[in-house]
């Protein structure tokens, strides 16, 4: 996640009061370098006073408001599937005396990746055979999902080369259809899930090492479309 951008403008308000003179309003909209809005995104807030998180969640015209405590400095993060993309730092100053907090004005512009890998999703050696360890990672997925009904995606399977062609071939369009029942069966609409096996024919890594053997032995979602 590469392409990003940051602006926010502080607006202080000199005189009034608030309900809690501390707390502040982020008023955010997120979008891609298109200015096209970004519904569905994760956005968090990690104060480094208290370590505390706050998460927002971008609407279908890309916008959230969210209240944080202040004085703090907060670490934003953009939250992906399995991930956490550090983003940029924001300052919430200390109020002078008869001051009070206005609106934080913030606007963030990125564009996601449109491929990446669940790196904890397990399967049985050898079958389609999904591991338990994998929920956190496959509910993640089907949040993202959920957050996102416009998109359709692609579940592909991906195998080293020790074996067979073949077995490897129906190895990964098993192992991709395990996937993908794994969230229709959690209610997400199978018409907007495809799955498909490639087998040994697309490597990330060498297969003459176990390292790089591991690493092709992966399963990624693609982003097909998104209207």
């Amino acid at each position: 996640m590469k392409n990003i951008a940051f602006v926010f403008v502080l607006l202080i308000s000199f005189c009034g009061f608030a309900q809690d003179q501390k707390m502040v309003t982020i008023k955010t909209d997120v979008s891609n370098f298109n200015n096209e809005a970004r519904e569905g995104e994760q956005i968090l807030f990690e104060s480094q006073n208290t370590g505390k998180t706050y998460k927002g969640i971008s609407d279908a015209s890309g916008e959230f408001s969210i209240q944080l405590p202040g004085p703090d400095k907060y670490q934003i993060k953009i939250k992906g599937v399995g991930m956490e993309q550090d983003y940029q730092e924001m300052e919430i100053p200390k109020l002078q005396p008869n001051q009070t907090y206005g609106t934080f004005e913030l606007t963030i512009k990125f564009d996601p990746p449109k491929i990446f890998t669940l790196n904890n999703v397990y399967f049985d050696t050898g079958k389609a055979t999904i591991r338990h360890k994998s929920s956190d990672q496959l509910n993640e997925l089907k949040e993202y999902l959920e957050l996102k009904p416009d998109i359709r995606v692609e579940i592909a399977g991906h195998t080293d080369k020790v074996g067979s062609d073949e077995s490897n071939m129906s190895l990964s369009q098993r192992r991709a259809e395990a996937v993908r029942n794994w969230l229709v069966q959690r209610g997400i609409d199978g018409d907007r899930i495809d799955a498909k096996g490639y087998g040994e024919t697309q490597p990330i890594a060498s297969n003459e090492t176990a390292e790089g053997r591991q690493k092709n032995r992966r399963v990624e979602v693609r982003i097909l479309d998104e209207e």
